[in-house]
């Protein structure tokens, strides 16, 4: 192996380490968290670290490997002389001993047989099971309201975040010669988000860690970041802003009540109501859209005018998003199900509702924690809150009837 390799891929991972550690010394000597941008480059570093300590077992294994194979070759190469020579011996031996020559008792050298993996005893028990390397992971309902166009404000720290809105514009009139002007000023409002914690751990034996077949820790850092994401995702639509985040639903303007004789569930009439409930400028909003669970939609695709023609509208182009009277639908599964006094259904400007994360998903891993026990700790945090901030009209939603 050569040296001068070895020596690079060494200095390459001092390097990665000491760039990482001097960017964590240098936010605590701010007294702050990592930036968003420094926590991307901070994931790089720890990236690449692993990459060259993951080259470096690997020339060490290949090193140790070839060195193994050419000692065994060298041992296979010597033996068939010096086994022929041994069988001859004992070719001999046995004769005289079958004659009732020579000594009592004789040490016969085993024949060689083939070692076959049908028999467990015979050499199967030592034949690995073959392992497919790839996790299968069952699916779950995930949290939508950030992919149905929410505002995403992302921030460094967790302190209180103020976002300044107006309430109201000012309006004129027509005035006659020579009367008074009417004073007529805008209204101003703030909305305020904070950084509620949503977290979980979990604990892996280490020989799990060391021993499986899949990438196992790639696994884990997804489903917790789903897990956290979900966690954050309800309280976004549903949240009632008491030491959680202001869903979206509850702080939506209503827009249309359902009729008394359906228990909850909408007509068409009643979309086409409040699709037009939410003013032209709102309505424009590249952001406009519909959003409300699988359930409904499955009733809304069932929709006809007047024409016996369905409202919903396939997509023309593949990834484009299928419309509802000409505006994309999304799903989230924690908008409420269709039922009396139920917000089942969402629509207008859904970038007016601001979703404020605090310094990223942390995914993190703690050799320490549970060191006694041999186990590897995992965490994953993140905080964030959430506002419609506009809310004038911007977002409106249908309450299902009493029967």
């Amino acid at each position: 192996m050569s040296p001068e390799l070895i020596k690079k891929l060494h200095e390459q991972h001092r390097k990665a380490w000491e760039d990482a550690k001097a960017l964590l010394d240098h936010a605590e000597s701010e007294g702050r968290d990592l930036s968003a941008e420094e926590s991307a480059q901070y994931r790089k570093m720890n990236e690449d670290i692993d990459a060259y300590s993951v080259r470096a077992r690997e020339l060490a294994d290949a090193e140790a490997r070839a060195k193994a194979s050419e000692a065994t070759f060298a041992e296979l190469l010597a033996q068939p002389a010096e086994r022929q020579e041994q069988q001859a011996d004992k070719g001999d031996e046995l004769r005289s001993f079958l004659r009732g020559e020579g000594p009592r008792g004789i040490e016969v050298m085993p024949e060689a047989r083939d070692l076959t993996k049908g028999s467990a005893t015979a050499g199967g028990n030592t034949v690995p099971t073959s392992f497919y390397g790839k996790l299968w992971e069952h699916m779950i309902e995930v949290s939508g309201v950030l992919a149905a166009g929410a505002t995403v404000l992302r921030t460094a720290s967790g302190e209180n975040f103020e976002v300044p809105v107006t309430t109201a514009h000012s309006s004129a009139a027509l005035i006659t010669e020579g009367s008074t002007l009417t004073e007529s000023d805008p209204a101003f409002a703030k909305r305020t988000l904070g950084a509620y914690k949503y977290a979980m751990s979990m604990q892996v034996a280490s020989e799990l860690l060391q021993d499986t077949g899949v990438d196992l820790t790639d696994y884990l850092a997804r489903q917790a970041g789903r897990a956290v994401g979900n966690a954050l995702g309800v309280d976004l639509i549903t949240g009632n802003a008491s030491s959680k985040p202001s869903g979206i639903t509850q702080t939506s303007t209503l827009g249309v009540t359902g009729g008394t004789a359906v228990a909850g569930v909408p007509t068409a009439d009643n979309l086409i109501d409040l699709f037009y409930s939410v003013i032209a400028p709102y309505r424009n909003s590249s952001a406009c859209g519909w959003l409300l669970r699988d359930a409904t939609l499955a009733s809304v695709r069932k929709f006809k005018d007047t024409t016996n023609q369905y409202l919903w509208q396939p997509a023309l182009v593949a990834g484009a998003p299928e419309t509802l009277l000409g505006k994309p639908v999304n799903t989230d599964p924690n908008v409420a199900a269709t039922a009396i006094n139920a917000k089942s259904v969402v629509f207008g400007d859904i970038s007016a509702y601001i979703v404020r994360l605090a310094g990223g998903i942390r995914f993190e891993r703690s050799d320490e924690f549970a060191f006694q026990n041999d186990l590897v700790t995992f965490r994953c945090i993140v905080r964030g809150d959430g506002i419609l901030a506009d809310q004038t009209g911007a977002v409106k939603h249908f309450v299902g009837g009493a029967s």
